[in-house]
């Protein structure tokens, strides 16, 4: 079904490996396609709870193919602009809108929590891709850059809009204007990972925080939360305050808020109800 990426479910846990080592996993536009695949696949399986991305071989992922960006330099195929296309794509798009659909920014409206697990090289779209996950874990071999400048390219892909409320305008403009490259104690420094992990227990890592988060809290919650805080960045407080309102009105109702009573006080593990599309 895919064939430049894997894609393996494990309950609780979908895996997405970007799949083409002998690149540094470079993104050419049947990989996207296919990532995109695989999230919406993952969003209709209710064994995956969340969903774990990473990288084959010794990278995450090096941006955009070489090639696909000479032969666009030389002006023998479009653009990266047919990347932002506004077909059907997965996520909540009644709950985040439909300015959501552009591009990549459609996986801050996945239904399920994506973990970006950085095992290497991480520049260029690869760094938009990572930055567009909910949760970053990054290898202490993990290298990151932008690259976009001397390219001659701008911050692209929403990149521009995420990085700042992630480290704060002036370290995103430092980044994005020096393309340096930094390692991953300094990504953790600035916010742009959560969390540097000692390389050969990255996958480990990630794997145990997201079985975690599929033991203890319910599925519905992690949607709701995910979606809350990205749409929530830029809305006046009152308008926060009352759809939050709203929202826990709604789930005061579900089983899921008496289950999770009811576990704790049994002083037990919960037994959520898994969501699917």
């Amino acid at each position: 079904m895919y064939e430049t990426i894997d894609y393996v479910v494990d309950d609780p846990i979908a895996t997405i490996t970007l799949n083409r080592p002998d690149r540094l996993n470079a993104l050419t536009g049947q990989m996207l396609a296919e990532l995109q695949q695989a999230v919406a696949a993952a969003e209709a399986d209710e064994r995956a709870v969340a969903i774990l991305l990473t990288g084959a071989g010794r990278g995450f992922c090096a941006g955009a193919d070489m090639a696909r960006l000479q032969a666009t330099s030389e002006g023998k195929t479009r653009s990266s602009v047919e990347w932002n296309s506004t077909d059907e794509k997965p996520g909540d798009f009644d709950m985040m809108g439909e300015d959501y659909r552009l591009g990549h920014v459609y996986l801050m409206a996945a239904r399920k929590p994506i973990v970006a697990a950085i095992n290497g090289p991480c520049a260029g779209l690869g760094f938009v891709i990572a930055m567009l996950c909910d949760i970053r874990f990054a290898s202490d071999r993990a290298v990151f850059t932008t690259a976009f400048a001397q390219r001659g390219l701008v911050a692209e892909h929403g990149i521009s809009w995420i990085l700042p409320r992630l480290i704060g305008p002036a370290h995103a403009m430092d980044i994005l204007l020096s393309g340096r490259k930094f390692d991953g104690a300094e990504a953790e420094r600035l916010g742009v990972v959560n969390r540097t992990i000692e390389h050969d227990r990255l996958l480990e890592h990630a794997r145990d925080y997201l079985t975690a988060l599929a033991t203890h809290s319910a599925p519905r919650s992690l949607q709701t939360m995910k979606h809350q805080i990205y749409k929530h960045l830029d809305a006046p407080i009152g308008d926060a305050m009352r759809e939050s309102q709203r929202l826990m009105e709604e789930c005061l109702k579900r089983d899921d808020f008496k289950e999770g009573v009811a576990s704790y006080i049994e002083k037990r593990s919960p037994r959520f109800e898994r969501i699917t599309v």
